[in-house]
């Protein structure tokens, strides 16, 4: 029989992990809807969730490339089908 410890997930942690997960929905966004707009709201909730949780880092690398990859994707769809920027 073996025993499995747990890990108590602190409120903080789950926030950071809310607001990790909004950046990442975001940071998607950004390829439907102005770019230059959403992508710094993104990136704070990303660095607020950076500053709150050591254990949800990993969403959170994972938000930030997102935001980068989708914001030079979604100004380019944007220039290319004329819409603006911001």
């Amino acid at each position: 029989m073996t025993s499995t410890t747990q890990k108590v997930l602190r409120p903080v942690d789950a926030v950071a992990g809310f607001l990790a997960a909004a950046g990442c929905f975001l940071g998607a966004f950004e390829l439907l809807y102005r770019p230059f707009r959403i992508a710094p709201v993104a990136a704070i909730l990303l660095l607020i969730a950076t500053l709150m949780s050591r254990d949800q880092q990993r969403l959170i690398r994972i938000g930030f490339l997102l935001v980068g990859v989708c914001f030079v994707a979604g100004a380019a769809i944007q220039l290319l089908t004329h819409h603006p920027l911001f």
